[in-house]
């Protein structure tokens, strides 16, 4: 399965509870921190609500 490198670049002060909740389900508490996922649906749903935020890399097997 693939593997994502999520970045939270932009802060969520000021974003809508859900999104704030969605990065915190994502393990991204703090500007700049870093988690590396498995790109299961579920996790790339989550992504899609909060794009706008991360910067997304793909990491090779």
């Amino acid at each position: 399965m693939k593997k994502l490198k999520l970045t939270l670049v932009k802060s969520p002060i000021d974003r809508p509870e859900r999104q704030k909740l969605t990065l915190q389900a994502l393990g991204l508490k703090k500007t700049n921190s870093s988690k590396e996922v498995e790109a299961t649906p579920q996790v790339l749903g989550m992504v899609r609500k909060v794009e706008h935020l991360l910067k997304i890399e793909e990491l090779a097997n």
